[in-house]
This record gives structure tokens, sequence and C-alpha cells, in this order.
């Protein structure tokens, strides 16, 4: 294999990899962000990691984070505003991506 191939190789590898970890923050600011909003509902326990679950799953609705805003919006009904949510996400990312370099 010549060196462009090797190169060429660690580049796949490295973006498929960066896709991955990108995928693994999201979905984890997602849990963070439905147990902050599971907190302010007043679920606890069982029923905070179930609505954490929806949360995540509701990222799967379509590309970008729009869709979990609108989830997350209309089980508050008017306790936060979107912007305070999207204010949320962004500050719950760094910290997801810091558990996730930690378990790695």
């Amino acid at each position: 294999m010549s060196t462009f191939d090797d190169r060429e190789n660690a580049f796949e590898n490295k973006y498929a990899h960066d896709a991955e970890m990108q995928f693994k923050a999201e979905a984890r600011r997602n849990k963070l962000l439905g147990l902050w909003v599971a907190e302010l509902l007043g679920k606890t326990g069982d029923d905070a990691e179930a609505y954490a679950k929806d949360v995540v799953k509701a990222d799967f609705e379509e590309a970008g984070h729009e869709d979990v805003v609108r989830k997350v919006s209309a089980d508050v009904a008017g306790k936060i505003t979107d912007d305070e949510i999207r204010a949320k996400m962004a500050e719950l990312m760094p910290v997801a991506k810091a558990q996730i370099m930690d378990e790695a």
C-alpha cells in the first residue's frame, strides 16, 4: 500500500471516529437536557430517566436539534422559552463531550 493510501485510510478512520463522537455527544447532551427538564417537571428516578430517553429519541425525527426543542417546549408548556432551551443545550454540550471523553 502506498503512503497516499495509508493517509487516505487514516483520514477516513478519523472522520468516522469524529462523526461517532459527535453523535454520542449530542445524544448525551439530549439526555442531560431531558434530566434537567424532568426535574423542572417534578419527575424523579425512573420517570426522569424515561423522560430523558424520550428526549434523546426525539432527536431522530429530523436533522438538527429543533425537533428536540419542539418536544421539550411542548412538554414544559410555557415554563421556559425556546431560547432558554437552546441556551441550556449549548451549555450542556461541553459537559456531554467531557463525559464522553472521560469514558473513552
